[in-house]
């Protein structure tokens, strides 16, 4: 199965120590074995410290996202390094280059690609560009919900939903970093279009990883 994977760098990254690299790192050798991986990680708190930075200096928007995909590509190479032989040693900048390098059937790592592009929407744009199976977006919730589960103690796992459906869900929401609506139009729309596979799921427990590659029940899964 070919699998494009987005790891939040809110997951990955943030304790900043070298564990959940290693933790991921395991996990995606024991995948590999039998799936084509391409990964896609996301810069974390350290790409909103360095953006709040430039934002200071008078940088504008699109150089901010310049700002947080050079940090995503700095996480993508510390998961490199933890996995070792099993990656593709350089870090693709384009979809074109992933899918380029993906031939080589080394696990493929990349960060963000251009402004305006959340790891989400990267990752499902890749996943539609090399024709994937299945992307798996891992966040710091269990799945979507009806509402914020940070804040309301009532709110519910939606298990499935259509992407029609949680595009109506999200369409009059604020879906500015760091607010729980973590998949964005452009991310939903090229599910929509595509129609791969596509879970959702708490990336805080690397095994959920495998969890959803196997077609358990976790998460939410958009149909």
């Amino acid at each position: 199965m070919r699998i494009v994977v987005a790891i939040g760098g809110s997951i990955i990254i943030k304790d900043k120590n070298h564990e959940k690299f290693y933790e991921y790192a395991e996990i995606l050798k024991g995948l590999s074995k039998e799936n084509e991986l391409f990964i896609v990680v996301g810069g974390g708190i350290p790409a909103r410290e360095y953006i709040k930075i430039a934002r200071s200096l008078g940088v504008n928007e699109a150089q901010c996202d310049d700002i947080g995909i050079d940090v995503t590509r700095l996480n993508a190479r510390l998961l490199i390094f933890a996995l070792k032989e099993y990656a593709y040693q350089e870090v693709p900048h384009t979809f074109q280059e992933a899918m380029k390098v993906g031939l080589n059937g080394k696990i493929v790592v990349m960060g963000g690609t251009e402004p305006a592009h959340s790891t989400d929407a990267v990752g499902a744009i890749l996943t539609e560009f090399i024709n994937g199976d299945l992307f798996v977006n891992l966040t710091s919730v269990n799945g979507m919900y009806n509402k914020d589960p940070n804040k309301f103690d009532d709110a519910k796992l939606i298990e499935e939903i259509t992407a029609d459906e949680m595009l109506n869900f999200i369409k009059d929401k604020d879906v500015k970093a760091g607010t729980y609506e973590f998949m964005d139009m452009t991310a939903i729309q090229m599910i929509k279009r595509s129609s791969f596979q596509t879970v959702v799921t708490n990336g805080f427990y690397p095994e959920n990883l495998t969890k959803a590659v196997k077609g358990e029940k976790i998460g939410t899964r958009i149909i």
